[in-house]
């Protein structure tokens, strides 16, 4: 299977191309320049593995949480791709994406939502595939998650910046925190197998950012 995948839900910009059981991938960190950066960093890689867009399944991208402008980037440029190629589109939760990097059976991610607050999900690994116990939702670092049993990994730019209340949260259910991962495209990719296979992409405009959020800034009266 060939999937091109693409993540600008964060400051860092990645691209990866998954051909069988190969992945080659691309990531920078953007900051503000995602839109520049990104067409030129999926031409890149379908040079480099000889791949056109119309040789491939179907195309992956992170859907969110995350940066409002970076997924409005992210969604609109594999919608462009997709209808010029006549793919289908897979929109990846990007804590879903997170869960697959943490390399663990269990995982609680978290991104930082800015505004003192975090996007927070919850997996379980099962067999393969994996089974949401929380979906994604914006939440105070202070707010327990539920989280039932122990041995969970936690992961994500939100343990970063609010390490000390999400783990006191989280209590003694928490076997290791990793706050470096932040969502990738070689994950995306991985994670867009088992829905093309299935046949379970979406038509290009069907594909929408998940903000989780509906606003990005506070009111005066709300400050």
């Amino acid at each position: 299977m060939k999937i091109l995948a693409l993540d600008t839900s964060t400051e860092y910009c990645s691209v990866a191309v998954l051909h069988g059981n190969d992945v080659v991938s691309e990531e920078q960190r953007a900051g503000q320049k995602h839109s520049e950066l990104l067409l030129p960093m999926v031409d890149r890689l379908l040079n480099e593995t000889g791949i056109r867009l119309e040789e491939l399944e179907g195309i992956a991208f992170g859907a969110g949480p995350g940066s409002f402008t970076g997924l409005r980037i992210g969604c609109a440029v594999a919608q462009g791709l997709a209808f010029g190629a006549g793919k289908p589109l897979v929109p990846v939760s990007t804590l879903l994406a997170l869960a697959e990097a943490g390399r663990a059976d269990r995982v609680v991610a978290a991104l930082d939502a800015r505004m003192n607050e975090v996007y927070l999900g919850a997996y379980v690994r099962a067999d393969d595939d994996w089974r949401t116990i929380i979906e994604p939702r914006l939440q105070l670092p202070s707010a327990a998650p539920e989280l039932d049993g122990d041995q969970w990994t936690a992961v994500g730019s939100g343990f970063a910046v609010a390490r000390g209340a999400l783990v006191a949260a989280c209590g003694d259910r928490l076997e290791r925190v990793d706050v470096l991962l932040h969502p990738h495209a070689i994950e995306i990719a991985r994670l867009a197998v088992p829905v093309l296979a299935r046949g379970l992409g979406v038509a290009p405009e069907n594909a929408a950012p998940l903000y989780v959020r509906d606003k990005v800034a506070l009111k005066v009266s709300e400050r």
